[in-house]
């Protein structure tokens, strides 16, 4: 885990985390609290919604609550470990606001070659103020 987000972890008294995946390419890291968001987020969808029924499917399939220890490690699924290839050390932690995502160093690398930051997408986000 990051020095800067466990040191904002350790200020919490919630060391509970869930950690899942949308895809399989990717494991998310959320503190229970923003999970706890999400969930009722997802609860205001009709419980019949395809789209709802298929993350939730996703969520659950690679889904697990973790506690992280004294030395700030979280141990992921092991099937979205296997499935998200994050067996290894050859990983990278990136931090997405209110949550980390765990991903695969070679598959990123390729997914930044293949989807370049363009001069489009930095004139939209300079629109927002970036």
């Amino acid at each position: 885990m990051p020095a800067e987000f466990k040191r904002r972890i350790d200020e919490q008294p919630d060391r509970q985390f869930m950690i899942t995946s949308k895809d399989g390419e990717r494991a998310d890291i959320f503190p229970m609290a923003v999970w706890e968001e999400i969930e009722k987020k997802l609860a205001a969808i009709p419980e019949f919604d395809r789209a709802k029924m298929k993350l939730m499917d996703r969520y659950n399939y690679y889904g697990q609550e973790a506690e992280m220890d004294a030395q700030g490690r979280l141990l992921l699924p092991q099937i979205l470990r296997k499935a998200a290839s994050l067996e290894g050390d050859d990983v990278v932690v990136l931090g997405n606001q209110k949550y980390l995502t765990v991903v695969n160093r070679e598959r990123f690398v390729a997914k930044m070659e293949a989807e370049p930051l363009t001069d489009d997408d930095l004139q939209k986000l300079a629109g927002s103020g970036l």
